[in-house]
Parts: structure tokens; sequence; C-alpha cells
């Protein structure tokens, strides 16, 4: 990331009355390579792999665990929660980390060790609450733990994410198109990590691989669980390594701290976290009004996303297969069969990553994310329609046709989420880099407006599903409309971006 350039008097009059040496000159790393983004970017596969694990089982998991259906979206409230706070912080935090190993890659690697921590304790959480003494029907002490994991979870991904954005952003600096090339690399690692995430949720036989996860408080659903994280720590571990050996971050001294708000002198750090809250919203002020523009899609766009990620292998488990949590067969093979549907929407992620950029080029990045939000309410309109063909069908198991339909609707979604995992990220950081922000900062100011219309949905999808008589219906109605409501502000008022000729990258 750009550094300011001295200015010889505000040097002087901060130094006023002792001696002063000239500025040593700012040593910059050597533009970064295609292949080095590539692999800087690869951590998002063993993120997303775990988020995968994360949205298609432990929702059915938690309700397994006793918790009803109208409050299990509750569970979810730690995520946005969370990321309201630690997100920002921590992108505020690497913006002026002097640690030797460089600005983000200390964080990036603390919140990687932590997820593993994390998916130990909520395999592990029926097995503890075993220990202290649950035993059948609703588990509260397995559901404590299992909570207690959850937003440590939460947490340690939102401690990894930003920095990682940040670092790409540091990488690519002013060089817009190349912006959204890393960005495109890292929504296809993304997309890599679900496909096999998903894929190892949809597996059912875990638990022959990894016998000794099948105990007496842990059944197969359990135990595929559990195993499913095991694989998961050593997958996140792989890809943290290839990221951060790949990445050439210089030490960032005292005197290369970039704020537009404060200018700091070494020794001041416990004034700059205290001021922390206010620097943030303080950034407001300075936004112009296409950033605004991006904030509010980006507000919309995920009162839509939320209540599919959070209710999409529930959805195919109720809705299309007609079950109950530990109540037959029916539940859990629609939570598997909804785990497949994400893996095909992963495909289809990760081939409309490939083509983002050749996208964006011809018709604009505004234009392109409101055409994949029309596309998204679309979709979820097609979901209630399934739903209520299939109910007045009124089969104990669902027709092949229904189970089709489901899986490519589940499949279709996969081109406006990889439009949101990029194309937002991009435009907000090609847009703040004029403010003077730091990029850490930056992705913590887009990150409120993800993590706000969360906690909406999260506190209020539950009640207001069962206001019209339970199941997932009412919340995907609210998603429809909003998904419209993002796509016509996008196209209508985010302006174009100006096609840049093509070159040729080294």
């Amino acid at each position: 990331m750009p550094t300011p350039e001295a200015d010889p008097e505000r040097h002087h009059h901060h130094h006023r009355g002792r001696t002063t040496r000239p500025p040593a000159a700012v040593v910059r790393p050597a533009r970064p390579s295609l292949r080095q983004l590539f692999r800087v970017a690869s951590v998002a596969c063993g993120i997303q792999f775990g988020w995968a694990l994360q949205l298609s089982l432990l929702t059915p998991y938690v309700q397994e665990l006793g918790i009803p259906h109208a409050w299990a979206s509750v569970i979810w409230l730690c995520g946005p929660l969370s990321g309201l706070i630690v997100q920002p912080m921590v992108g505020h935090m690497s913006d002026r980390c002097t640690s030797r190993f460089g600005r983000r890659r200390p964080f990036i690697v603390a919140g990687a060790a932590c997820i593993a921590v994390s998916v130990l304790i909520i395999g592990h959480s029926a097995d503890i609450g075993w220990m202290l003494g649950d035993r059948s029907g609703v588990r509260p002490r397995a559901i404590g733990v299992f909570v207690f994991g959850f937003w440590i979870l939460d947490v340690a991904n939102n401690v990894t994410q930003g920095p990682c954005r940040a670092l790409l952003a540091d990488l690519t600096g002013k060089d817009h198109r190349r912006t959204r090339v890393a960005n495109a690399y890292f929504s296809l690692f993304m997309a890599v990590g679900n496909i096999l995430g998903y894929a190892t949720g949809a597996f059912s036989y875990w638990y022959k691989v990894f016998p000794f996860t099948l105990t007496s408080a842990c059944d197969v659903n359990c135990a595929n669980l559990k195993s499913a994280f095991i694989i998961d720590i050593a997958f996140i571990a792989l890809t943290t390594y290839l990221s951060t050996s790949a990445a050439q971050e210089l030490p960032l001294g005292s005197s290369d701290r970039n704020t537009p708000f404060a200018d700091e002198e070494p020794g001041h750090s416990s004034q700059a976290e205290e001021a922390f809250l206010w620097e943030l919203f303080g950034t407001f002020r300075y936004f112009s009004a296409s950033i605004w523009l991006i904030l509010l899609v980006t507000g919309l766009n995920w009162i839509g996303w939320f209540p599919f990620l959070l209710f999409d292998t529930d959805w195919m488990g109720r809705e299309i297969y007609g079950g109950e949590p530990n109540e037959g067969r029916n539940y859990s093979d629609g939570v598997r069969m909804g785990a497949l549907g994400l893996m095909l929407n992963s495909i289809m992620l990760g081939a409309t990553s490939l083509l983002m950029e050749r996208l964006c080029r011809k018709w604009g990045s505004g234009f392109v994310w409101g055409i994949s939000n029309f596309i998204m309410a679309l979709s979820f309109l097609a979901m209630l329609v399934i739903t209520f063909v299939n109910k007045s069908i009124g089969h104990d198991s669902p027709p092949l046709g229904i189970v089709i339909a489901s899986l490519v609707v589940f499949t279709i979604l996969g081109i406006p989420l990889a439009i949101t995992y990029s194309v937002p990220y991009a435009l907000i950081s090609s847009r703040i880099e004029s403010l003077g922000l730091g990029q850490g900062l930056s992705m913590g100011v887009l990150n409120l407006a993800i993590v706000v219309p969360q906690v909406l949905v999260s506190l209020g999808s539950g009640p207001w599903d069962q206001l019209f008589g339970g199941g997932n219906s009412p919340a995907f109605v609210v998603a429809a409309v909003a998904a419209l409501a993002s796509g016509l502000v996008a196209i209508l008022a985010i302006p174009r971006s100006i096609p840049q000729k093509p070159r040729s990258f080294t």
C-alpha cells in the first residue's frame, strides 16, 4: 500500500527543538507476479472449507442437540456481532502492525490457529456434554459448549478474513485492474474451498474412515461432523502456510503508519487504540456518494443472502424432504442433498470467478453486480414455487423432478454469489484508496454493511417464520425483495467502471 510522501514543514513542526535526520528512503517490494497473488489468495480455500461445513451442517446439528428451529438463527448472531467489532478492529490494528513478519500475516496465522481450536470444540461438544451429564433429548450442556466453540469460530473467521483481503489490496496497490484479478483469484479459491467443504459434508461415511469419532454421546451424524472438522484443520494449516510463505511483506516502521486522522509518534499506540472506534466512524464523513451507494447495495445484498446461507440445507431437509431433526432419515437425507446442491453452487461460483475480470471490463462492475442480484431474486422466488408445488403433491419422499429443480436453483445461485464475493471488495478498495485509508480499515468499513443486515436477519428470521406458521419460506420472501432492491440500486445508481485497455501482467 502506498505511503504518503514526507512533508518537510510538518516534519520540522513535530520535531522542533531537537536534532533531525533526513528521512530514510522507503524500500518497496517488487511488483508481485500473478503467480504470487495466486498463492496468497489460496488461504481463502482453507477458510472457506470450514465455512462450507459451518453453513451446511451446523444449523441442522444444533437442532439435533435440541434448539428449536425458531431460535436456531439466534445462534448465528455471534457471527455478525463479532464481525461488527472484531473485523474493523483487526483491520485497524493490522494497518499499524510493526511486526517483523509483516502487517497482515501475524493476524492470518493467529486466526487460522483459533479456527483449528474452535472446530475441535464444536466437533466434541456432544462428548463434552455427555461428560458433564447430558444423556438424551435436549442436551443443554452440549449446546453451551457448542455455542462457546461457535462464537470462537466466528471471531477467528473475522480475524482471518479481513487481513487476507487487505494483504491482496496491499500487494496490488493502485492498479485497479490487478486488484480485480486478485479478488477474482480470492473468489475462485473460495469456490474451491466450498466445493471441497460441501463435498465433505455430503459424504455420510466419514465415521468409517475415522472410527474413533463414533462414541456413546456422538452418533453417526455427529461423528461425520467431527471427522469433517478434523480434515478442516489439516486443510487450513496447509493453505495458511502456502499463502503466508508467498507474501513478501516488509515490516512497517513507525514512520510508515498511515492514517488520515492522526499523525502519531512512536509510543502513542495506546492513544491510537483508544481512538479506534472514533476513527472508524469518523471515516464516514469523508465518503463520497459512490461509496455510500456501494455500502447500501452491499447491505441489501446481504439481507438477501443471509437467509439462504443460514437455512439452505434446513430448507432441503424440511420443505423438500418433509423431515424434522431427530425424526427418521428424511431430514438428514435432505441435509446431505442440500450439501450436494451447495457443492454444485460452488462449481458454478468457481466458473463465474474465472470470467469475472472479462465481465466487469466489458459491462462495468456496477451493471454486473446489479444483474447478478436480479438472478438472485428470481432464484429465491423459484425456491418458493418449488416449496408450494412439493407441498401440493404430498408424497412421503420428494419426486425426482422436485429434487432436480432444487439442485438447479442452488447451482444457479453460484453466479451471484461469485459476484458478491468479489466485486464489492474491488469497488470499495479502488474508491477508498484516494482517501488515504489503510486497506485493513477499508475492509472493516465494508464489513459493517455486511454484518448489520446479518444481525437483523439473525434476530428476526426465526420469529418471522413462526409468525407465518414455521418453515423457511417467509424469510426467503424477504430475501427476494432485498435482492431485487439491491439490483435496481446497483444498475441505476452505481457508475459503470471505465474499461481499461488490456495490458500484459508480469
